[in-house]
């Protein structure tokens, strides 16, 4: 597969505590879209509705982490900032179209660092949408907080806003994001809890750590930060498995369903889409999930109706992070 950008490891942030042990990957895997390098038919994710539309406001970003999937940074604008105008584009497709998408959901980079993000918000929610905003709640949150309040008090728990806390212990939270990083975050949830926002994190499991174990790690830094968060709720407390797109693991195959005892529609991108703009590309376009906006095998077109469309499981993330890991994005 090519990229419309290289591929590179925020370094400077130092080794990863959550890389993922395994051999690298089989050179000949992920190759075919229509069958695996086994020879058998490739599955493919069927185009079910659109429930979930995501929009990349940009790859920039006020950390460079250790093991970011989409390598944001302060420096990294291979995906450029989306405008209010780009947006509203598609909040007028889904209009017209009478879609009947439930959630628009925000990712970066850093959301807040686009200075249109607010408005584009504002819109989203305005027009009757549910919205759910990732964000490390650190600086370039807490720029907006008057404005934050303001939406609250007009939409409420249509509004909610995920952060990324990447463990319940500090020492492996900065060993991915970096020093001075966990206390900005808690002290942004702490701030969110406590003005009574819809409120989720995103963290992450280490190798060998059970998901029950955990769960009880986070549920005790709640309760001893005064965090409105349930952390048995794995809609509020969402762990997601880790992705390394050089480490080997299997190909799904139309014969792994049953065998896994999964679905073809309980996938990612049978309900779900991203916006993204490419740096130097004329127009935004829409991209299967979250996961691959430089892929061009996962490059959809110019408008949801071009990417309402059966979608190849053929990418390492497919595998181990959708499939075999029955991650999610969406709320």
């Amino acid at each position: 597969m090519t990229r419309t950008m290289p591929r590179t490891r925020n370094a400077s942030a130092g080794p990863s505590p959550f890389a993922v042990a395994a051999q690298p990957l089989v050179s000949r895997k992920f190759r075919d879209p229509l069958v695996t390098a086994k020879g058998e038919e490739r599955a493919r994710a069927p185009f079910v509705a659109l429930d979930t539309l995501w929009f990349n406001t940009g790859t920039l970003c006020n950390l460079a982490c250790a093991n970011c999937y989409i390598d944001s940074s302060p420096v990294n604008d291979a995906l450029v900032y989306l405008t209010e105008a780009e947006v509203a584009r598609f909040l007028h497709e889904i209009a017209a179209s009478g879609r009947p998408v439930r959630e628009i959901g925000f990712t970066g980079g850093e959301p807040f660092m686009n200075r249109e993000f607010v408005p584009m918000l504002e819109r989203t929610l305005a027009a009757g949408f549910e919205a759910l905003v990732l964000t490390n709640a650190m600086k370039p949150m807490r720029r907006y907080e008057a404005a934050l309040l303001t939406l609250r008090e007009r939409f409420g728990a249509k509004l909610t806003l995920r952060v990324s806390l990447d463990h319940h212990s500090r020492e492996v939270h900065e060993g991915e994001r970096g020093p001075g990083s966990w206390e900005a975050a808690i002290d942004g949830l702490r701030w969110l809890s406590a003005n009574g926002f819809s409120l989720a994190i995103a963290g992450r499991r280490l190798a060998g750590e059970r998901e029950a174990a955990a769960r009880v790690g986070y549920a005790r830094l709640f309760a001893a930060e005064g965090i409105g968060v349930d952390a048995a709720d794995p809609a509020r407390a969402v762990l997601f498995p880790e992705m390394d797109e050089a480490a080997d693991v299997p190909e799904i195959s139309t014969g792994c369903w049953d065998i896994l005892g999964k679905r073809p529609d309980g996938v990612m991108c049978a309900t779900s889409r991203m916006v993204v703009r490419r740096k130097g590309e004329a127009s935004a376009r829409v991209v299967a999930c979250t996961l691959l906006p430089y892929a061009p095998g996962f490059d959809l077109g110019e408008t949801l109706a071009e990417a309402a469309r059966p979608v190849p499981l053929n990418h390492p993330h497919c595998a181990r992070f959708c499939v075999l890991g029955g991650a999610s994005c969406s709320g």
